[in-house]
């Protein structure tokens, strides 16, 4: 890996997919990547995958093998549902998704750990080089950033949350147990604000298992799941009930409820999961949807407030990354080509000296004169395509960097008559600043250059 790729990535998340959709594309994170290294042309893999999102990203020398490689990750998913991104873009989504910006609540803090998980499965899995190294790093100071500089995590902000922050202030979760009816976007908030306290066991029930247990595998809390003809037997075991399913028709009412000793029932489902007669019943405490609404609408204002200040994060620090990443590209290739001409100029040298030392030798003076002119025909040749890449680097114009890469690579001066084995240029090795003539840094070869030659 030499760190001269750039990244194309690939998302397919709850903005635009649907759940099935998210978990049909790709698979776990190390076989994903595994996958992804075989392709030809990738250097490096990162993958992620949540309950809300499943996402892949590789780094390539050219963007074809790029997208050849990604169109693997999820080729029977609808095209809508599918969201591709480029270089920069990618990085901007991976700082997006560390801060919480592209998160169902935004600015929930559990993905920041999701994204450093993935970031050390893919480690693990071998996907990890300097280019996603730099990347993904980056998203995670940034998603850290976001946490202790802004305020975009605090207090309450989803239907979901809010009403798992109800039903604590009217029974003692600690211990007890919970049921969430439904596995959507919203019983899946739900899921997660409430393996965040104390509860001692949930139960997810769903009409559809499958989607029951993809939610139950991202907590940590003892969990179980339950097709929804078990709630009869479920709900008048449970301190707390919280409905979110997006059945046209109640599926809860006062008979299931009968044997329920002390239970505070939350239904946030529009419309409502739970008869409202329910309510009537003395052992149950229920609240609607429109009890919620004025709760998270005062801290949602908040935290969109607060998303505008993540975002100035996310331009500064997006910037400083794309400019080292422009910088070091450029003096890669400046590098490598200085390297290579050096080569050459060496060996020439040497055997001009040594034609001009059998026809008659060369005192000192006249060997620095021949070492100074070759000196100079590198300097004054290579100032031009010097200039062009860091112009090109400025542009975002890879292409140019990666064919001087390989044009400048470090079997370009080998004799004519020893090609490779296959008649191709190999991929460039780093650049080495080393390499370069004496006093002249890989970052200041056009200024010392253009020095010498006023010399």
């Amino acid at each position: 890996m030499n760190g001269t790729g750039a990244i194309a990535g690939v998302s397919v998340a709850h903005t635009d997919a649907t759940v099935d959709e998210i978990e049909a594309a790709g698979g776990g994170v190390r076989a994903t990547v595994s996958d992804l290294l075989a392709r030809d042309g990738v250097e490096e893999a990162f993958a992620i995958r949540t309950c809300n999102r499943s996402e892949a990203y590789v780094v390539t020398d050219h963007t074809g093998d790029g997208t050849a490689a990604l169109d693997t990750f999820a080729p029977s998913i609808r095209g809508a549902a599918v969201r591709r991104l480029d270089h920069e873009e990618s990085l901007e989504h991976l700082m997006r998704v560390a801060s919480g910006l592209e998160s169902l609540v935004l600015g929930e803090d559990q993905i920041i750990g999701q994204v450093r998980d993935a970031y050390e499965e893919s480690r693990a899995a071998g996907g990890i080089g300097p280019v996603l190294e730099d990347a993904v790093t980056k998203a995670l100071h940034v998603g850290e950033r976001a946490r202790t500089e802004t305020s975009i995590n605090e207090g309450v902000v989803s239907l979901g949350s809010a009403a798992v922050r109800l039903a604590a202030r009217e029974v003692d979760l600690t211990d007890g147990i919970a049921v969430v009816i439904g596995a959507g976007e919203m019983g899946t908030l739900v899921a997660r604000t409430l393996d965040d306290t104390a509860v001692g066991e949930v139960v997810v029930a769903n009409r559809t298992i499958r989607n029951a247990a993809f939610v139950a595998e991202e907590m940590d809390t003892d969990v179980s799941v339950a097709p929804l003809s078990d709630l009869p037997a479920v709900v008048p075991e449970a301190d707390v009930v919280i409905a979110a399913t997006g059945s046209p028709d109640a599926i809860l009412g006062p008979r299931e409820f009968a044997d329920a000793n002390r239970t505070v029932v939350v239904d946030i489902a529009r419309p409502r999961d739970v008869d409202p007669q329910t309510g009537e019943l003395s052992a149950v405490s229920l609240h609607d949807i429109d009890a919620l609404e004025d709760v998270t609408r005062e801290t949602r204002e908040a935290r969109e407030a607060e998303a505008r200040k993540v975002e100035a994060i996310i331009e500064a620090e997006l910037d400083r990354i794309l400019r080292s990443y422009k910088r070091k590209r450029a003096d890669d290739a400046i590098s490598a080509m200085y390297a290579g001409a050096e080569r050459v100029k060496a060996r020439e040298v040497e055997r001009a000296v040594t034609k001009l030392d059998a026809q008659g030798g060369l005192n000192e003076d006249q060997r620095e004169t021949v070492e100074a002119m070759a000196d100079s025909l590198v300097g004054q040749l290579l100032a031009a395509p010097t200039r062009s890449l860091r112009d090109a680097a400025g542009e975002n114009d890879w292409e140019t960097i990666r064919t001087a890469l390989r044009l400048f690579n470090p079997e370009f001066d080998a004799p004519p008559d020893t090609p490779g084995d296959d008649g191709s240029i190999d991929a460039p090795a780093d650049g080495n600043p080393s390499d370069l003539p004496p006093g002249m840094p890989a970052d200041a070869v056009p200024d010392s250059i253009a020095d010498r030659f006023d010399d």
